[in-house]
């Protein structure tokens, strides 16, 4: 097979899997998990070697960690929780962000990407249980245990001390053997320790994502609420600029075609986003709206398209250096995550003051 089918097969499905962890959390973002960790394998049995690998490997991360990111405001209906995630989501985005500008490996220890297995974490009691039954202390704890027992053990096995799973079993006989046996013991804890202490469970399996509240569910009212809680530029406008343009910046670093300074691919990024809210805030004032994500995605898609080839056009009267490829690259990855942020941030900001109306 040719390497370089081989190469875009892993990128296309590192790109479309993410998205199905809206609707299929857990399943879905174990999976990305999976197939993060297996993707160095295949390239080196097909003969595939891309170059700067780790940053390759960090920027399709932060890709499937924004969209989980997004999950939890479209599905968690935990405020507390939201806000834990929040946290850790965007602390490992900056040291992603400062390991691209400086190389410095231990970086990725100082910033250990927790918010993965906690978003694991909440999900795994979900498909059972009531989120709700957890106050903030108890997220916070789990958050700790995964940062301090899980994460920062991993972090320093694959960014410190630079091992491969796979390159370890196949070259130390026997660690396979020792690691079966740890999680094993492990399970067996987890089976007649920990099991039979737990409260009894509130339902039955659930792996699909909790609907949305009633009163969120259809794009019409998701729109009313932006209209009387959104401005064109408030909180919620920057954590979407910080989400969309650090982003962005890891995506620049990776991307062979982009000459421009961080600086600017952050600042013109921002630029759009702010637009892209004018435009989204308009519309809702004025009752536009589609149900329907992938028309609400192909509508905002060709506008922004429209707006980066309108303004090459007037800036360096279509004689700029603009790159097509990385123009529509970055026009896709704006679009994307502006649409779903939009999309589901109101929803987790009704969940937010309805259960703080409720506990008042």
């Amino acid at each position: 097979m040719d390497v370089q089918v081989v190469f875009w097969c892993v990128v296309l499905a590192r790109f479309v899997l993410p998205f199905f962890i809206l609707r299929y959390p857990l399943p879905a973002i174990i999976a990305c998990l999976l197939l993060d960790g297996v993707d160095q394998t295949i390239f080196q049995l097909f003969g595939v070697d891309p170059p700067n690998y780790q940053s390759y490997d960090k920027a399709m991360d932060v890709f499937y960690l924004s969209i989980a990111y997004l999950a939890s405001l479209r599905n968690w209906s935990n405020p507390a929780a939201v806000k834990i995630s929040r946290f850790l989501f965007f602390y490992r985005q900056v040291g992603v962000v400062l390991f691209e500008l400086t190389g410095l490996r231990f970086l990725l220890l100082v910033f250990p990407n927790t918010f993965e297995y906690y978003f694991i974490a909440y999900e795994g009691v979900r498909t059972r249980r009531n989120p709700m039954r957890y106050g903030f202390r108890f997220w916070v704890k789990v958050a700790a245990g995964i940062w301090i027992f899980i994460k920062l053990p991993q972090e320093t096995w694959i960014h410190v001390l630079q091992l491969d799973l796979t390159d370890t079993i196949r070259d130390v006989p026997w660690f396979l053997p020792v690691l079966i046996v740890a999680l094993l013991a492990l399970a067996a804890v987890l089976w007649f320790v920990v099991r039979p202490r737990l409260r009894p469970p509130d339902w039955s399996w659930r792996l699909s994502a909790d609907p949305l509240p009633v009163e969120m569910d259809e794009a019409s009212e998701r729109m009313a609420y932006r209209v009387a809680h959104n401005r064109v530029f408030d909180w919620a406008s920057f954590e979407k600029i910080v989400l969309i343009g650090l982003t962005s910046v890891i995506y620049g670093r990776v991307l062979p075609g982009v000459e421009t300074s961080d600086l600017r691919l952050f600042l013109g990024i921002a630029f759009f986003v702010v637009l892209n809210s004018a435009i989204g805030l308009w519309s809702a004032r004025r009752g536009y709206g589609w149900d329907s994500a992938a028309l609400s995605f192909g509508v905002l898609l060709v506008i922004n398209i429209a707006m980066v080839f309108v303004a090459d056009l007037l800036l360096t009267r279509g004689n700029g250096d603009l790159s097509l490829p990385d123009t529509l690259f970055f026009v896709f990855l704006v679009t994307t995550l502006t649409m779903l942020y939009d999309r589901y941030h109101p929803v987790s900001e009704y969940r937010a003051t309805a259960a703080a109306k409720a506990a008042s």
